[in-house]
């Protein structure tokens, strides 16, 4: 490791044929759809204190990037930029090498490899607070590893931090094909619950691959003559909350994992707001998660990898940099399954 508290170094990052003060990165100036995202050169990111320099080996895409992407809901602007975006390299999922460590970093060194969550992971290089962070596990592939951080962070805390679910339970699945669902299906499998995954019919197979007990399409989904389920993950926002309420046993619990629905200034978050309020006057807890990457469950995420309980679900399209826009109107049209994944550095440089 380097000497805490001195100069960070760079280190050319192996095979990616770059120089050592520009990277190639998917870049945006402004808000809009897809066609806003360019890939360009740009300088190289230098590491502050508490961050590490990443080699990226690929990055991950989903839902949130969409957001940041487009500016909406138009209260996001106030966190993220007025009229245009801070940061122009787009991207927070990341796999890669460390090559360049900040002062006052003493848990990570030179040449490790890792997982976890950067600033503009869309690029050859990318800056990351060092704990949010972890290693990643050498049964996963980088881009097994870049789906994880993000989605596998927010399916870990609606199963365990906000959903408190213990073995036996019946757990539901609402959106279980997606990049969240595909995670949530397995921990909660893990946890030993019994799973039921909703997606379109067309990927009911894809979910009970990913080890559910039960696959249903919504298109045919008579969920409300089941019995109740004893923990509900909402992932997308697509029902009411009166709908959840009535799947949901007496005392079990609802997690409204973000929302695709709503207007244009708040997005869905005015009905997840109002589920949480209503949740202290009812027997059932009624919980609106705010997720937020930690190394903590980075690191129970990674632990399920050693063990083979859990595997990223990475979409079989095969993107790159220069691809960006192309996956991004992919996940916009839904046809994803798993998460979608840009190979950026070894990878990428193989299928040339």
């Amino acid at each position: 490791m380097e000497t805490m508290g001195t100069e960070p170094r760079p280190v050319e990052a192996s095979g990616t044929g770059r120089g050592t003060e520009h990277m190639r990165a998917v870049l945006q100036q402004s808000y809009g759809a897809s066609g806003v995202w360019h890939c360009g050169e740009r300088p190289r990111p230098v590491v502050r204190p508490g961050q590490v320099l990443v080699a990226v080996e690929a990055a991950a895409i989903d839902r949130g990037t969409w957001h940041l992407m487009t500016g909406r809901p138009y209260a996001a602007r106030l966190a993220f930029g007025l009229r245009r975006p801070k940061n122009p390299v787009p991207g927070l999922d990341l796999s890669g090498r460390i090559v360049a460590i900040g002062p006052g970093v003493d848990q990570l060194a030179v040449g490790d490899e890792v997982f976890g969550a950067g600033n503009g992971s869309c690029a050859e290089y990318a800056v990351a607070a060092a704990d949010r962070l972890t290693a990643k596990p050498a049964a996963w592939s980088w881009t097994e590893a870049a789906a994880a951080a993000v989605s596998g962070v927010t399916a870990w805390q609606a199963v365990h931090t906000a959903g408190r679910a213990v073995p036996g339970q019946r757990v539901l699945v609402l959106g279980a094909s997606g990049g969240v669902g595909s995670f949530a299906v397995q921990i909660a499998t893990a946890a030993g619950a019994a799973v039921t995954g909703v997606s379109s019919s067309a990927k009911t197979g894809f979910v009970r691959a990913l080890g559910a007990d039960e696959a249903i399409g919504y298109e045919n989904a008579k969920l409300s003559e089941r019995d109740p389920f004893d923990l509900v993950l909402d992932i997308g926002g697509g029902r009411s909350i009166a709908e959840l309420r009535r799947l949901t046993a007496p005392d079990g619990t609802i997690v409204m994992i973000g929302a695709e629905s709503g207007g244009a200034l708040l997005g869905g978050v005015g009905r997840s707001i109002g589920g949480a309020l209503r949740s202290p006057f009812l027997r059932q807890r009624i919980v609106m998660l705010a997720s937020a990457v930690r190394q903590r469950e980075l690191a129970e995420l990674a632990e399920l990898g050693r063990d083979g309980r859990l595997t990223p679900a990475v979409d079989p399209h095969r993107f790159t940099l220069d691809d960006a826009a192309v996956a991004m109107n992919l996940l916009v049209a839904g046809g994803q399954r798993g998460k979608i994944v840009l190979r950026i550095g070894s990878e990428a440089l193989s299928e040339r």
